[in-house]
């Protein structure tokens, strides 16, 4: 999983994290970062594990979820470049409570938890930062919460392909994994995800070809998604 040694403290740097960290500091951090090098495919850390820091993604995705006792996986975020996963628990001092997988190859960085106190203890703005990631993270979750309380299967699907709120008639989406991943983060089945899309090719609203979306009538999507 690990690979040649970079010079992290530039990657670190270009983090909004890390915008007014001190090069001592940054040094500091970067001493107790690890670089990590994840195929596709491969798990991270399995629920259960202890959580001795948290990862930030330098490109690549990565899954976070769980698996039923029926051997079901639940998809619970997927994690894109720039964004970071494991804070919580970090803050928590406990282990896993879900499973963390790459979606595609990835390059991580895994900061311990020594590193990110001491910079808590330090500076300020680095704390408030990090508060504003893991609150945006759990507005995200209530969200989900009151999607799939509140919301058809199909209004969840539209109401995804509309989220970066494409420009009008033509403009494409595109699908960043599987559409089982991406099903089981709306919390359907596969097979419901792409009847929906179906059906919406066949109203005239969408058109699909693999991974690529092609809006055909967003206004009707619009209305569709309520």
């Amino acid at each position: 999983m690990l690979a040649a040694k970079i010079d992290r403290r530039e990657f670190l740097k270009r983090l909004p994290l890390f915008a007014d960290v001190t090069e001592e500091e940054l040094a500091a951090i970067a001493a107790e970062t690890q670089e990590l090098h994840v195929p596709r495919g491969t798990p991270i850390f399995h629920r259960g594990d202890p959580c001795r820091g948290f990862h930030i993604v330098i490109y690549g995705q990565v899954r976070l979820g769980f698996v039923s006792e029926q051997g079901d996986e639940k998809i619970v975020e997927i994690i894109g470049p720039g964004f970071s996963f494991g804070e919580a628990i970090m803050f928590m001092e406990k282990p896993y409570i879900l499973g963390a997988t790459a979606v595609a190859d990835s390059m991580l960085l895994h900061i311990s938890k020594e590193a990110v106190f001491g910079e808590l203890a330090r500076n300020a703005a680095f704390a408030r930062r990090m508060l504003a990631g893991m609150s945006r993270r759990l507005h995200g979750l209530i969200k989900d919460v009151e999607s799939y309380s509140l919301r058809s299967g199909s209004q969840r699907i539209v109401g995804y392909l509309l989220k970066d709120e494409p420009e009008g008639d033509g403009a494409q989406v595109s699908l960043s994994v599987s559409k089982k991943h991406l099903a089981s983060r709306l919390n359907l089945t596969p097979e419901y995800f792409s009847r929906v899309l179906h059906d919406l090719s066949g109203l005239g609203m969408i058109a699909v070809k693999g991974r690529e979306i092609t809006i055909l009538d967003i206004e009707r999507l619009r209305a569709y998604e309520g």
